[in-house]
């Protein structure tokens, strides 16, 4: 009864190696449950017949059941599922039983089923495929531990005393080999996997690494064999939704005449959820993100933590959404995934309903204003200092930073949104709340990605003030990218936005940063005069903080223009109004700055002490790019004269902290200056 192998079987290696072991005639059967049962589980598509099939066939060839083996396709998901009655009528036919031998009451065939199997002496196995309900298999389970059984199913058994296999999509190698594999089968001149490795790799990406995908679009590259790869990833693209084009293209049935069309097989799972459930996962379509917290999921679906919860688990138990743990392992730190192909069914479902699209934007608003809230809540703790208002949730820095990692996927996502007239007001000031924590870890693609939002969302919400900051924090991005010839006309840009709109202060940030777009291109002196300009305008505003970032930026750009002495007074004007307003992180940057005037004026050890004094700072900071700066300008301080193992030692440090702030150019350039220099254990001849 077992049906073919399946061809191009590819990948699963982890899963065979947990499943074959326990269908071996060696294992130890005194560890096993009464009744060994192993159910594979996975949304539709995923390939647990063919994982049951391959795990079968390998058991055969072992000759571990040499009772035999039955298979039995429950058809579960099918408009007429196949009942247990139904179903132990053919098993009874494959064991012998059939016409007038067979007995005349269901209750009866059951017992001569399971005589039957008791009988049987040689190990058999069972694979009882494509189920929906318990009630198709227990009936068919045997009443001896003798033999094997497999499952497999959409929804987990998690009554059940079951042995689970989930099943998740295939890696993006693994999907790679298996249309590669799928191809050459059909025809081992196919070079196109060859020719177009990065077509293949995006191909892969738009199938969701859904095997049922997969082979859909193997099929359809085998009948277009003279067409690129590319060809079709346009075309996917191009629509939007991968299975509008990947069921217009199905090559018809696989090898055991199952439909290859994607949208009826992820409908039969959605049409069989409970309403409550079917709007939850409607509604999750629509999340900014690939994965979600339980928080935002609560805020999207409008219900209490507990009821959100308990309808993903329920979601989960039916291989609809994945629970995906951090890699601190938290329970806290669970966050919830779809796959990509059913979110584009359920955001299909939503833009195809009138009902549901109004359902579908209340979700979206009530995760911005979410998003927003706390993004505002946590900036202020970013930029917190001491005499200032205590903000809301976040208790310290750390906490802020590890929520806006854990969300900035999102965030990012969410602020795109702006390019939507209604939710264009929010979106503009979740953006503005973003600037500083993308500047802090570094995120300068992110950081230009949501100022461009920004820019547009101002634009639709007639907010010109809003403008201006978005071209400004747009021009910090892109120097801080190394494109300082485009950062110098966004700030322009926002210069004159700001002169416009009277508001001063932010017209001085515009000006300060102005001027480091100036000092990046090489303009020193031009820098010099956009600072003092700065500076001058910041001076109105009476704030330290601020004019103590005037004097500092002011204190490079002189620095670089030769003018080392009043570099220093700039710096240590910078220092002392840093120490005043309580920013002791900035004032680490004024220092470092400080001890490159002092080595450009020939004050060596004034420098070394200056730098010592920002790596004091810089430690109570979660800042190892900054840390890695001032350990590299100390390492070059100290490379010249009998303190080059100190050097060597600096520098291996700024290798370590340029690493833990994924700047691997500065990290490599760091490793190659120490590796020039001995390190503290060589001796000399």
């Amino acid at each position: 009864m077992l049906p073919p192998r399946p061809i191009g079987f590819t990948g699963r290696s982890a899963e065979l190696d947990r499943l074959l072991p326990h269908l071996s005639p060696d294992e130890d059967d005194t560890a096993a449950l009464p009744l060994l049962i192993f159910a594979v589980t996975g949304m539709g598509g995923v390939g647990k017949t063919a994982l049951a099939l391959e795990a079968a066939h390998r058991a055969r060839a072992l000759d571990w059941f040499p009772g035999g083996m039955l298979f039995v396709d429950l058809r579960g998901y099918d408009d007429d599922p196949v009942t247990a009655d139904q179903a132990v009528l053919a098993l009874l036919d494959a064991l012998g039983v059939r016409d007038g031998d067979l007995p005349p009451t269901a209750d009866r065939q059951y017992d001569a089923y399971r005589g039957l199997l008791a009988e049987r002496r040689g190990r058999m196995l069972l694979i009882l495929d494509n189920s929906s309900d318990p009630a198709q298999y227990l009936p068919l389970l045997p009443g001896t531990d003798h033999h094997r059984v497999l499952i497999t199913s959409r929804d987990r058994p998690d009554a059940l005393p079951v042995r689970l296999i989930d099943l998740e999509a295939l890696s993006p190698n693994d999907s790679a080999a298996l249309l590669t594999r799928a191809l050459h089968d059909t025809d081992e001149r196919d070079d196109r996997p060859t020719r177009e490795p990065d077509a293949l790799h995006e191909l892969t990406c738009l199938c969701g690494h859904l095997p049922l995908a997969l082979q859909v679009a193997a099929g359809m590259l085998r009948r277009r064999r003279h067409r690129d790869i590319a060809s079709l990833v346009a075309e996917i693209r191009d629509a939007g939704d991968p299975t509008t084009v990947l069921d217009r293209g199905s090559p018809g049935v696989d090898l055991y005449g199952r439909s290859l069309v994607l949208r009826p097989v992820l409908a039969t799972s959605y049409q069989r959820l409970p309403l409550d459930q079917a709007r939850l996962l409607r509604l999750l379509c629509l999340a900014p993100g690939a994965e979600s917290g339980v928080e935002v999921i609560a805020a999207l679906a409008d219900l209490d933590a507990e009821s959100t919860l308990s309808a993903l688990d329920d979601l989960a138990a039916r291989c609809l959404v994945t629970a995906v743990r951090d890699n601190k392992g938290t329970a806290s730190a669970i966050r919830w995934r779809l796959h990509d192909l059913v979110r584009s069914f359920g955001a299909g479902l939503v833009a195809a309903d009138t009902g549901f699209r109004e359902e579908g934007e209340a979700a979206r608003e009530r995760v911005l204003n979410f998003y927003t809230r706390w993004a505002d809540a946590a900036d202020d703790r970013l930029r917190w200092l001491p005499g200032m208002d205590e903000p809301e949730r976040f208790v310290n820095r750390e906490q802020a930073l590890a929520w806006l990692d854990a969300e900035r996927a999102n965030l990012v996502a969410a602020v795109g949104w702006g390019r939507e007239e209604r939710f264009a007001g929010t979106a503009l000031r979740l953006a503005l709340c973003l600037g500083e924590y993308l500047a802090w870890r570094r995120y300068f693609d992110d950081a230009m990605a949501v100022a461009e939002d920004a820019r547009e969302a101002a634009g639709l919400a007639g907010n010109p003030l809003g403008e201006a900051i978005a071209w400004n924090n747009l021009g910090s991005a892109l120097r801080e990218a190394g494109h300082p010839g485009k950062a110098l006309d966004a700030h322009t840009r926002a210069i004159n936005l700001f002169e416009t709109s009277g508001d001063r202060r932010y017209e001085a940030s515009a000006w300060n940063n102005l001027g480091n777009a100036l000092w990046m291109a090489g303009q020193a002196e031009k820098a010099i005069d956009a600072h003092t300009r700065a500076r001058d305008l910041y001076e109105d505003s009476g704030d330290c903080h601020d004019k103590a970032m005037a004097w500092n930026n002011l204190g490079v750009a002189l620095l670089d223009a030769g003018q080392a002495a009043r570099a220093i007074n700039a710096h240590n004007r910078a220092i002392d109004l840093y120490r005043d307003a309580g920013d002791r992180h900035h004032e680490a940057f004024a220092w470092n700055n400080l001890g490159s005037a002092l080595q450009k004026a020939g004050r060596t050890e004034d420098a070394i002490g200056a730098y010592g004094n920002s790596l004091e700072l810089h430690r109570g900071f979660d800042d190892w790019f900054g840390r890695g700066q001032t350990l590299h300008n100390l390492a070059v301080v100290l490379r010249n004269g009998p303190r080059s193992a100190e050097a060597r030692a600096a520098w291996l440090e700024a290798s370590d902290a340029f690493t833990r702030a994924e700047a691997p150019a500065q990290a490599a350039q760091a490793r190659a200056h120490a590796a020039e220099l001995p390190d503290q254990h060589s001796t000399s001849e």
